[in-house]
């Protein structure tokens, strides 16, 4: 037996402070997972989506490309159905989103007859010009937002959302 006897008050200190630093850890070890979970996770974002409308049919009008795509949130996955108005502009396809910037409403190509070559929101009279900036003096505090997009195999691929680079 050894002489270095432990005495109570020794015995308690170090009891108190390994189940200390086991609570310690159980408690910051979620928190250090969630702020590195983000930057581990691969980037989805730039993955651009296939629609069924073609390439060359699209002119320098506005029409409605609806696509869809999976969404996974947490355990969760859901078909989520959403739009885009694209038209050419020169040699360039434009997809610009159809949520307004006022309230979220869905704005519509040609949908006041008084302004029939904007973007109107029918929810409070917000008008937008055909490159999405917000007329002055509408409901709209900013243009809408711009898809990217791309053409693949002749077919419209629309991507990641972004601020309006037109305006």
């Amino acid at each position: 037996m050894s002489n270095n006897r432990v005495s109570r008050r020794q015995f308690l200190g170090y009891t108190l402070t390994g189940v200390g630093g086991f609570m310690a850890a159980g408690m910051l070890m979620p928190m250090v997972r969630f702020a590195v979970d983000p930057v581990l996770q691969e980037a989805g974002a730039g993955d651009f989506i296939m629609t069924d409308q073609r390439a060359d049919e699209i002119t320098e009008e506005p029409v409605r490309v609806d696509f869809s795509f999976e969404q996974v949130d947490a355990w969760y996955t859901s078909e989520v159905t959403n739009s885009a108005w694209v038209y050419r502009d020169g040699d360039t396809l434009v997809a610009l989103s159809p949520v307004c910037k006022h309230l979220g409403c869905t704005v519509n190509w040609a949908g006041d007859e008084e302004h029939p070559n904007q973007f109107f929101c029918p929810c409070h009279a917000g008008r937008y010009e055909k490159n999405g900036q917000n007329v002055a003096g509408t409901p709209p505090l900013g243009p809408l937002d711009e898809y990217a997009v791309e053409v693949r195999d002749g077919i419209v691929a629309i991507g990641p959302v972004r601020d309006n680079t037109l305006v």
